[in-house]
């Protein structure tokens, strides 16, 4: 049983209470109480207002509500101390207080977020290690449950009312909050209850091996879609800091033709565990969101599991790390591996030696160039990912980080006969795909033009000239380009073009990451200088930009010279009436046609869809402003997968 219980609440700048971390905000205030179970009593209570790592470039970082209920001023914020100091400082007092012996202190909290959603993944960010009395905690509400056996309690407040106990008098929710725990604590030892199994906290994903006859349950996977190209196993589990990943419950996705295609399936221990990787979606990795979504146990198994006798007995080993080796020589021997490994300055030492080698094979034995590599330490994976492109023989070696998962999917798609049939060419797949004339989306390479991501869904185009403020009076005309994807709905992004380069790199400098308030909203947007080349592989999903010749007056020249390389030319539509900007599929077109009303737009739905004749584009007389929505754009990648920017469309205002 534990000496000492540190009671813990976390407060944030954004969302708090049952929302707490869904928004990445930073935290802005740590309150802990320490409680002596032998004198029970309170020992000592401390509160530390925290300074977040963006108040030298926001001017507002608090919101409405954490102003109200924390009683926080933003002169407190931005004169707190960093996070880690806080932990430092309070690490202090409680080694003083337990007299050195830290093992016997047990952390308590208001449920799973405080830790789990906030702490740790804040911690992690900012690069710093929390002490190990972190990595464990008693959930409250749980331990109250099963004690009491009483309904699932939501807050604080019900249990004090379960208990027909008074709130504390104290203004402010954290000390309130805080102060009350430590009532309920007391009263359940009082009562006779023992806090004697409290929650882990994984730090590190632990190895596993998955088969295919093993049965997984849909309510513990999730889908992480938008992963940089080159993360491993271990930094998705770093994404999922605080959670609980079953044992090899990281399977990275591969593409028909064996590469990573920035998907993965994570496998938690519980439902609840999931539950909260779901609050993750949209969250970041460096400079990029990553989307999360719920999958079944049979995704995962098709993707982690195996049968291959060669891959259990390899993985069976035990190491800590494998290392996938690519472009061996056809005729590479176990021995030239090891040797590879053990020379020059970075040498290291593959776990059983020839025995910790893998070669990939095809059906009929043949080599693939493949080969995976078991490590017995993180020191001797490090210096082993140092020799990337070294030389075999004549050949240099790319080495990446793999997983338990990986070498499963690439073991049995080897030995699948149908692996290696013919492929048809990924052109002969692209449909016909219409395309913007010149004069309404630009190109070329100058940096004339910004990319906003982060926008609220329900941002328009005023509240992006209120955004940009001053610098919106340099966005040329008809230059704001709204993303939509394949439903008419916002995708959070848009598109600007300025009058200069100049004025781009100035809205970069000075807008990126800064807050638009929407409502009681508040999201930071990220604004990025780029060039109307850069524009277009966007939203054509990295494809170059082929466009047809179009004369001064915007008419599309006719073959040759305004050829189409994928077929004939798409029909342009003349301008039609009021329409609303719905994409229906018509029979025998890839995509749907292009729509043109006035803005803003109108309030009525076409009654059937408009065909146009003319192979180019009428204007009105006299157009204020105007909306265009084009067709969904084509994004496809190398593998005939389809990234998360498939079927968007581009709305010029």
């Amino acid at each position: 049983m534990a000496s000492h219980y540190v009671i813990m609440y976390t407060a944030t700048a954004g969302a708090n209470g049952p929302l707490l971390g869904t928004d990445e905000e930073d935290i802005v205030l740590l309150q802990f109480l320490v409680w002596d179970a032998v004198c029970r009593k309170t020992v000592t209570e401390q509160q530390y207002i925290v300074r977040p790592p963006t108040e030298d470039i926001n001017e507002n970082v608090l919101g409405e509500q954490c102003r109200e209920d924390f009683r926080l001023t933003e002169d407190q914020v931005k004169n707190g101390q960093p996070l880690e100091n806080v932990i430092d400082s309070f690490d202090a007092i409680l080694s003083k207080i337990a007299e050195s012996n830290t093992s016997r202190v047990a952390m308590v909290t208001d449920g799973q977020l405080h830790l789990r959603q906030v702490l740790h993944p804040k911690a992690l960010s900012r690069n710093f290690t929390l002490p190990d009395y972190y990595n464990s905690f008693y959930d409250l509400r749980k331990e109250f449950k099963s004690f009491y056996h009483s309904e699932d309690m939501a807050s604080v407040p019900d249990m004090l009312s379960f208990l027909a106990m008074e709130e504390d008098s104290a203004e402010e929710l954290a000390t309130r909050t805080v102060r009350d725990m430590g009532r309920i604590l007391s009263r359940m030892i009082a009562d006779g209850h023992r806090f004697v199994l409290p929650e882990s906290i994984m730090i590190r994903l632990e190895p596993g091996i998955c088969s295919r006859t093993e049965e997984v349950d849909s309510g513990c996977v999730v889908r992480a879609r938008g992963l940089p190209w080159q993360s491993s196993d271990q930094d998705i589990a770093k994404f999922f800091r605080g959670l609980n990943i079953a044992k090899g419950g990281v399977a990275l996705c591969l593409s028909p033709q064996g590469r990573r295609n920035g998907e993965a399936l994570i496998r938690f221990i519980s439902p609840e565990h999931r539950d909260m990787a779901l609050k993750r979606h949209k969250h970041h990795i460096g400079n990029r969101y990553i989307e999360v979504y719920k999958a079944t146990g049979e995704d995962f198994i098709n993707v982690a599991g195996g049968n291959n006798n060669e891959a259990q007995t390899f993985l069976s080993r035990g190491g800590q790390v494998i290392i996938r080796m690519r472009g061996l020589p056809y005729d590479c021997t176990p021995k030239q591996v090891v040797e590879f490994f053990e020379s020059g300055e970075n040498g290291c030492q593959i776990l059983d030696n020839e025995d910790g080698v893998l070669f990939v094979r095809k059906p009929d034995g043949r080599a693939t160039g493949d080969a995976f590599v078991l490590f017995g330490s993180e020191e001797d994976s490090t210096k082993a990912l140092a020799k990337h492109r070294e030389i075999i023989g004549s050949r240099y070696i790319e080495l990446f980080r793999s997983t338990t998962a990986e070498v499963q999917q690439v073991l049995n798609r080897s030995m699948d006969p149908r692996t290696y049939e013919q492929q048809q060419p990924l052109i002969a797949q692209l449909p016909q795909v219409p395309l913007l004339p010149q004069q309404i989306i630009t190109s070329g390479t100058r940096k004339d033009c910004i990319r906003l991501r982060g926008l609220p869904f329900e941002a328009q185009v005023e509240h992006i000239l209120e955004f940009l403020g001053e610098l919106a009076k340099s966005i040329v005309y008809q230059g704001v380009h709204m993303v939509y994807n394949a439903q008419g709905q916002p995708s959070g992004e848009a598109f600007i073009q300025m009058d200069s380069e100049h004025s781009a790199y100035l809205a970069s400098q000075q807008r990126h990451h800064r807050y638009m308030v929407f409502g009681k909203k508040q999201r930071y947007i990220e604004v990025f200088q780029c060039s109307g080349e850069d524009m277009n592989m966007v939203l054509t999903g990295g494809l170059p930009a082929q466009r047809p010749i179009v004369s001064p007056g915007g008419t599309v020249l006719a073959p040759p010279f305004g050829a189409f390389p994928l077929g004939p030319a798409p029909p342009v539509l003349n301008a039609v009436g009021a329409v609303t900007p719905r994409l229906p599929a018509y029979p025998g077109m890839a995509y749907p046609t292009m729509f043109y009303w006035p803005y803003p737009s109108p309030p009525v739905s076409p009654s059937s869809p408009y065909y146009g004749s003319p192979p180019h584009m009428a204007t009105p007389a006299t157009p204020p402003h105007h909306t265009i929505i084009t067709q969904e754009c084509l994004s496809i990648q190398a593998n005939g997968d389809a990234p998360r920017h498939n079927g968007e469309a581009v709305a010029t205002i």
